[in-house]
């Protein structure tokens, strides 16, 4: 038995409260301490979490369907609810880091780009681009229950991710968000790429008639994504920071979404 005067260890529940108020701008509240560890073990619930995000996103999509508005506009109105659920959290990553890469001339102009909250040329572009080809996703989707499977899939594997980099990646900096989070141990990151891959083989599969085939190719695709912004983030940073991280989900989130997309298209769906 624990003593009652120690620090607290942390529960499941605990560790999921503590991913949805990372990952989401819900306002949970949060009474006594915070575990010296708390933010490593939330790791495995990222994806959970993800799946979660995305239903919302689902739901949204049918409400916006259901009141009239075309795929397109339903589509926008869901992306801009999702962005505000989550706070843009991984969309500042993803505009740090193409601002970082595309303007910093060596590592210590890339990391200071990246720190800084304005946003640059690059970092718009990469935005606007993201926006557009997830919104048009979505509403190349159109059907309200494709949409809110496509979803849940993308939020749930994306993120199911990231425990996995972080656990084998160095940090590119000893301060700052990635590093004070500390480090997933390698049984949590596989607990959560599990999870993660099992939501988003679900709802792929509930998409018949596409093929299970096509869903591991979707799969192995948006887990490739990321693979070429890791391996600049390694040669021009020296490892990740927590905009590295943040870009990859939404690169791997996009390439889920095109994928589907294409993988739809060929089935004639």
């Amino acid at each position: 038995m624990s003593d009652a005067t120690g620090p607290r260890r942390a529960s499941p529940l605990m560790e999921f409260t503590a991913a949805v108020i990372f990952l989401t701008r819900i306002p949970i509240p949060w009474r006594g301490n915070w575990p010296a560890d708390l933010a490593e073990r939330a790791f495995a619930w990222f994806p959970l979490v993800g799946g979660l995000i995305g239903a919302a996103g689902g739901v949204a999509y049918w409400a916006f369907s259901s009141a009239g508005l075309p795929p397109w506009l339903s589509a926008a109105c869901t992306v801009a609810a999702l962005v505000w659920l989550t706070g843009a959290l991984h969309e500042d990553g993803l505009a740090d880091v193409a601002d970082g890469m595309g303007g910093g001339r060596d590592r210590e102009q890339k990391l200071s780009i990246m720190k800084d909250s304005r946003i640059g040329t690059y970092g718009a572009a990469a935005l606007i681009l993201s926006f557009a080809m997830r919104i048009g996703a979505l509403a190349a989707i159109a059907e309200p229950r494709a949409v809110a499977l496509a979803l849940i899939g993308a939020h749930a594997f994306s993120r199911g991710l990231l425990p996995a980099l972080k656990a084998v990646l160095p940090d590119a900096r000893p301060t700052g968000a990635s590093a004070s989070q500390g480090r997933p141990n390698h049984a949590r990151a596989l607990v959560a790429a599990v999870i993660g891959i099992s939501l988003a083989a679900t709802a792929l599969g509930k998409l018949d008639p596409m093929g299970g085939g096509a869903g591991l190719l979707i799969l192995a695709v948006s887990a490739a994504s990321a693979s070429p912004l890791i391996a600049m983030a390694r040669r021009q940073l020296g490892g990740i920071t927590g905009d590295v991280l943040g870009a990859s989900q939404q690169v791997s989130e996009l390439a889920f979404l095109l994928a589907l997309v294409g993988a739809l298209s060929h089935a004639g769906l």
